[in-house]
């Protein structure tokens, strides 16, 4: 199997499992909770889609197909113009996301939970990976590449932590 086939694979799954996870095991009452795993779920995207400017990139590099470089080329052209909207519009509905929880849920189970522990971290993460970007807008080195790369997977991490921890 080719690695971008895996790569389109493991998104399409952390897509499914996130929607089953957020509408079929934590299914809430209150349609302000209810407003919060919208926005939740609208994030795991947006985020997916950002962080696969990565693996567009590296199969670029990677593969030896010609046909395959051209077109992946014009179409991370084409995404890395929305790059920072997409990162901007993720970290919004995020932030509504995590005020919602923590005004409803934070009283219920408690500011100290692990879930909303995660979830400080998760958007600490968050910050770190929007700075290094915005390092990385302003004056692109190698450093500051490597540094947004390393941030955003630290946060990639740190979110799917957050995502599937039980409440």
């Amino acid at each position: 199997m080719h690695h971008h086939k895996l790569w389109i694979f493991a998104n399409i799954a952390a897509i499914i499992l996130s929607i089953v996870y957020i509408w079929f095991l934590r299914p809430h009452d209150s349609s302000i909770l209810i407003t919060a795993q919208f926005l939740s779920q609208i994030g795991v995207i947006l985020f997916l889609i950002n962080i696969n400017m990565y693996f567009i990139f590296l199969v670029i590099r990677k593969t030896s197909l010609r046909k395959v470089k051209i077109s992946l080329a014009k179409f991370s052209r084409f995404l890395m113009k929305w790059h920072i909207k997409i990162a901007l519009y993720g970290t919004t509905v995020i932030f509504g996301h995590a005020l919602i929880n923590l005004f409803e849920l934070g009283p219920v189970i408690g500011f100290n939970h692990l879930k909303l522990l995660s979830g400080y971290l998760a958007i600490l993460c968050l910050l770190f990976t929007l700075f290094a970007g915005y390092l990385r807008h302003k004056k692109a080195s190698g450093f500051r590449r490597k540094f947004h790369l390393i941030t955003a997977f630290v946060f990639l991490g740190v979110f799917l932590f957050h995502m599937f921890v039980f409440i």
